[in-house]
């Protein structure tokens, strides 16, 4: 008996690493004999870089760069040393939870320090970045991390433009004369699951502004200035388009990364499963495990629970999946691959209770058990 076990991280209650071994323990609480291989998963966002470097045996590193306020932050990235890759969560340097509710104002946050990071990763040889880029403070276009790189964006004076989106107002030309060099041989892999354009009503100022501390008046500026910059872009890289899908992820980086480092933007969940070549491990599996905090009709929308389901499916694998909680309409779950799911939870107790790391892991633990002792008497 062979079994793969995917799991996503319990947020607030256990890494992805930790749940994926306490589904290990509860099937070899039943049949010691059984092989039981568990995979580090992530969707792209929070926990990430700690979910790939401690799967896959990287590195973490802590560096000193510039925060979404201009004031210096230490960011966590981690690099696996077998491919010279840097993971980065673009949040550890410019994200919402970075900036006090009161501070928040996308007009003055930049994406300076996503840029910082990854030329402390250059230096480190790397030449291969994953990056998650969910979770911003920023509606910069993209323009603070270029700015670290070296690229000029230069207002009617030809003088370098201001930090944040306040500072695309002023934008009149894009020098790219003294860019880091080393940028030409970088590949980059940027865990997208936003699919919005960088403007327009759809675009990254309208649906993402507010939350970012953006009045209506903040959004309509900033959306104008953004089309200059994607206008003035459009005449340096002519492949750039600021309609793409994506382009308007993390207040307008994507639009950054695909126009100015050729970057590919592609589900998180995607990127992560090839990365740990879950494919290749699943063809001789004979159950696939996967699972989530909670299961309900987000997870359907390419969550990584579902990732792992229907790539299971492609190869007509059983899938079951555990959860802290379900909701109603987790059942949506069954029709996009899998098969089962089970909430953990054991007794009434509160939500800080259950999300206890000591409970939740017993919990896991005992629903596995009696799970797969179900399992057993149906093979």
């Amino acid at each position: 008996m062979k079994i793969a076990v995917a799991m996503d991280s319990f947020k607030g209650s256990m890494t992805s690493m930790e749940a994926g071994l306490a589904v290990a323990e509860g099937i070899h609480r039943v049949d010691s004999t059984v092989e039981v291989n568990v995979f580090p998963l992530a969707d792209g966002g929070e926990g990430t870089v700690n979910t790939l470097i401690s799967g896959l045996g990287g590195e973490i590193i802590n560096v000193t760069v510039t925060g979404p306020l201009g004031t210096p932050v230490v960011c966590e990235y981690g690099i696996l040393k077998d491919t010279d890759t840097a993971v980065i969560e673009m949040s550890g340097a410019a994200g919402i939870t970075l900036v006090p509710k009161e501070k928040r104002n996308p007009l003055e946050t930049t994406t300076f320090g996503v840029g910082e990071v990854i030329k402390d990763a250059i230096r480190k040889r790397c030449r291969r970045f994953i990056i998650g880029i969910g979770g911003s403070a920023t509606n910069d276009g993209g323009v603070g991390m270029l700015q670290a790189f070296g690229y000029k964006f230069l207002d009617c004076k030809g003088e370098e433009i201001s930090f944040g989106a306040k500072g695309l107002q002023n934008l009149c030309e894009i020098v790219d004369e003294d860019v880091l060099p080393e940028l030409s041989e970088c590949e980059f892999l940027v865990a997208c699951d936003v699919t919005n354009p960088l403007i327009g009503e759809n675009g990254c100022s309208q649906i993402f502004g507010p939350q970012k501390g953006a009045t209506p008046s903040m959004i309509e500026n900033m959306d104008r200035w953004l089309c200059k910059y994607a206008e003035l872009s459009k005449e340096k890289f002519p492949k750039a388009d600021a309609c793409l899908a994506g382009t308007g992820a993390a207040g307008g980086l994507g639009f950054a990364f695909q126009t100015f480092l050729n970057a590919v933007l592609e589900p998180g969940i995607q990127i992560v499963m090839r990365e740990i070549q879950l494919e290749q491990q699943l063809l001789n599996v004979d159950l696939v495990i996967t699972g989530e905090g909670k299961l309900d009709s987000q997870t359907v929308m390419g969550k990584a629970p579902i990732g792992v389901a229907k790539l299971a499916k492609k190869y007509g694998k059983t899938v079951i999946a555990f959860s802290g909680e379900a909701d109603a309409d987790a059942y949506l779950c069954n029709s996009h691959g899998i098969d089962a799911f089970f909430p953990i939870l054991q007794n009434v107790v509160t939500q800080e209770q259950a999300m206890c790391g000591a409970v939740a892991l017993h919990n896991l633990i005992a629903t596995v058990e009696q799970v797969y002792r179900l399992w057993k008497i149906k093979k």
